[in-house]
């Protein structure tokens, strides 16, 4: 079932969930193919379609993805972090606070998923921008599917740090030497679905023409 939702308010609302996932509502993999239909339809450079996507939901590989990703996460979060003079410094503890939520319970979320690319960004045409270009325009499409569904996410990458990469490569067979992850989402439905614009620097602030 899908939620009464505009374009705009799908765009607006579809945020990083940590701590609103429900955590023992079972997730149907009905759901899950249905939004990756959606994310299909992404656009990928030169057509390749060179994604593969690794859903988890045996609760010994969830541990082994979330103790990789909490081992990298405890020591990120105690990093400090630069300061802007706005209201993301006002926002930082509250990030910081969903944060540490999330990693203490990541081994609880009903499915994670990994998102793969074949290749390197070393190898591809425009380097990184050129190789990520082809899979991460589909990852957001897949969030945006499930918060029109009544479910959530949260883009992370903490666990590709150092050498937790091929550690989840080695947990999900992943072939290590032909394709890379771009992150491990945790997927649920959420706690109630009335989620708002985030705050964010006014578009003029950010907006150059012609010239920096």
């Amino acid at each position: 079932m899908t939620l009464n939702l505009s374009v705009d308010e799908v765009l607006t609302t579809t945020r990083s969930v940590r701590k609103r996932l429900d955590l023992e509502k079972p997730v149907s993999r009905e759901v899950l193919m249905d939004c990756l239909e959606l994310s299909l339809q992404a656009p990928t450079g030169s057509n390749a379609q060179g994604w593969q996507w690794v859903f988890v939901d045996d609760p010994e590989k969830k541990k082994a993805l979330a103790d990789i990703y909490r081992h990298n996460a405890e020591r990120y979060l105690e990093m400090p972090k630069p300061t802007y003079g706005d209201e993301r410094d006002e926002q930082r503890p509250r990030v910081t606070d969903s944060a540490k939520y999330l990693a203490e319970h990541f081994h609880e979320v009903p499915v994670m998923l990994i998102p793969c690319l074949a290749g390197s960004p070393d190898d591809a045409v425009a380097g990184s921008a050129g190789f990520w270009g082809s899979l991460l325009p589909a990852v957001w499409s897949y969030m945006l599917a499930l918060r029109s569904r009544g479910l959530g996410s949260a883009w992370t990458t903490l666990h590709l740090v150092g050498k937790g990469e091929k550690l989840a490569a080695e947990v999900l067979g992943i072939p290590f030497d032909e394709y890379r992850q771009g992150g491990l989402f945790p997927i649920a439905y959420t706690k109630g679905t009335d989620f708002r614009p985030a705050k964010r620097l006014p578009a003029e602030q950010v907006t150059h023409w012609n010239s920096w």
